[in-house]
C-alpha cells in the first residue's frame, strides 16, 4: 500500500526512526482502526512510495504497481530512507496475510532489523515468519472491539478468529510463539469497557509470556470509539503490575508529533 520513512509511534521501540512498509489486506474490523483503506484488495491498486530528498533531488511521491516482490519492496525502502539505513516496520492491514512475502523481505534485507506489527490472529502464519523478523509487536485484542470478520478469499489465507473462543486459542498460540522472542504486547484500551473485560487477556500474558513488556495504549477517539477514562487505565495498570508484568502506558506518539 505504501512505503515511507517516519518514527515508530507505539510499543517497545517508540521514537525510533524507521521505514514503514504497509501491506494491503486485513480481514479484521477493529473499531478504532485508523487505516481502513488497507482492508481490501484491489488488482488495480498502486503503492504510494515516499521518496526521500537526496542531494539536489527534492522529496517526491511515486506510484508503483501494488503487487510487488520482496526485492522491489527492498528497493523502495532504500528510496524512502535517502541516507543511513533504518530498521523496517512491516505493518498493514495485517502483514500475516502474506507470510511468504514477509519471509522473502526478511531474507532480502539481510542483517537489518525487521519489525512485524500484527493483530495476533494468525498463529500458523506467525510461526512461518518468526525466524525472519527480529521484533514482533503483538496486539491483545478484545473481541468486543471487533466487527464481523471479512475473510479476503476462501482458502487462500489463514482463517481468522470469528468468536471469543477462537480468539482465545489464537491469542494463546501467538503468545507461546513469541514468549522467547524479541517482542512486546500491546493492548488498546477504548472507552466504554469495564476493568473485568481485560482480565483474561492479562492472565494469558502473565501465564504464557510473562517476560514480554506490556503497553497499555489508550485508544484515540475516532468515529464511535471514545478514549478511555484515566480511572480505567489506572485500574488496568494496577492489575498488570499485580500479575508481575512489565507495564507501560503509552498513547500513539506519532499522533502527538503529527507524522504518519
Amino acid at each position: 500500500m505504501e512505503v515511507f520513512a517516519s518514527y515508530q509511534g507505539e510499543g517497545l521501540y517508540a521514537g525510533e526512526p524507521q521505514v514503514f512498509l504497509r501491506l494491503r489486506g486485513c480481514p479484521l474490523r477493529c473499531a478504532w482502526c485508523d487505516t481502513p483503506g488497507s482492508w481490501s484488495l484491489d488488482s488495480r491498486a498502486t503503492a504510494r512510495i515516499a521518496v526521500a530528498a537526496v542531494l539536489d533531488a527534492p522529496a517526491a511521491l511515486r506510484r508503483e504497481p501494488a503487487n510487488a516482490t520482496p526485492f522491489q519492496a527492498a528497493c523502495w525502502i532504500a528510496l524512502a530512507e535517502g541516507g543511513a539505513q533504518r530498521t523496517i516496520s512491516v505493518t498493514g492491514g495485517e502483514p500475516l496475510m502474506w507470510p511468504e512475502f514477509v519471509r522473502g523481505l526478511g531474507e532480502m534485507v539481510g542483517a537489518r532489523r525487521v519489525h512485524l506489527e500484527t493483530a495476533g490472529a494468525h498463529p500458523h502464519s506467525l510461526a512461518r515468519v518468526l525466524d525472519r523478523v527480529q521484533h514482533v509487536s503483538l496486539d491483545l485484542k478484545l473481541p468486543a472491539d471487533l466487527g464481523p470478520v471479512q475473510e479476503l478469499a476462501d482458502g487462500e489465507f489463514e482463517a481468522s478468529p470469528h468468536d471469543a473462543a477462537s480468539w482465545t486459542l489464537a491469542r494463546r498460540a501467538c503468545l507461546e510463539l513469541v514468549a522467547q522472542h524479541d517482542a512486546c504486547a500491546k493492548l488498546v484500551v477504548a472507552g466504554g469497557r469495564a476493568r473485568g473485560d481485560y482480565e483474561e487477556l492479562l492472565w494469558d500474558l502473565a501465564r504464557l509470556a510473562p517476560k514480554l513488556p506490556l503497553f497499555l495504549q489508550p485508544a484515540t477517539a475516532i468515529g464511535a470509539v471514545a478514549a478511555p477514562s484515566l480511572e480505567l487505565i489506572d485500574a488496568l495498570a494496577e492489575d498488570a503490575l499485580e500479575l508481575g508484568l512489565r507495564t507501560r502506558v503509552m498513547p500513539q506518539m506519532h499522533r502527538f508529533l503529527g507524522v504518519p
